[in-house]
């Protein structure tokens, strides 16, 4: 059975710094695209970032890029993301997802999720 299970949230003040990680156990995510997603209250899930286990490429939204880092720990099998300079539309429920092939942004696109990490930046 594929299990996601992120954790690291939290709440942080603007400018603050968090990561979250996401433990994958249950298959070979090898030939895998890893996602992180976002839903702030009352809105659709967001794309912020993702990246292919298999050679690490990353994709970033342009929201968080150059402050929002993902990478992967294959002996871990565990996916992080870095989140530096936090704002405060940063504020949202955050999720991993797993999917076959290469990273995709739809939501829809993804087989599995993890139960979501909270992350609130203050003003």
């Amino acid at each position: 059975q594929v299990q996601l299970v992120e954790s690291g949230g939290g709440l942080v003040q603007a400018g603050g710094s968090l990561r979250l990680s996401c433990a994958a156990s249950g298959r070979t995510f090898s030939s895998h695209a890893m996602g992180w997603f976002r839903q702030a209250p009352g809105k659709a899930h967001e794309f912020a970032a993702g990246i292919t286990w298999s050679v690490g490429k990353t994709y970033y939204t342009d929201s968080v890029k150059g402050r929002f880092t993902v990478s992967r720990d294959n002996a871990k099998n565990t996916v992080y993301l870095q989140m530096n300079s936090l704002k405060p539309e940063d504020t949202a429920v955050y999720y991993c997802a797993a999917r076959q092939g290469i990273v995709a942004v739809t939501p829809t696109a993804y087989d599995y999720w993890g139960q979501g990490a909270q992350v609130t930046v203050s003003a």
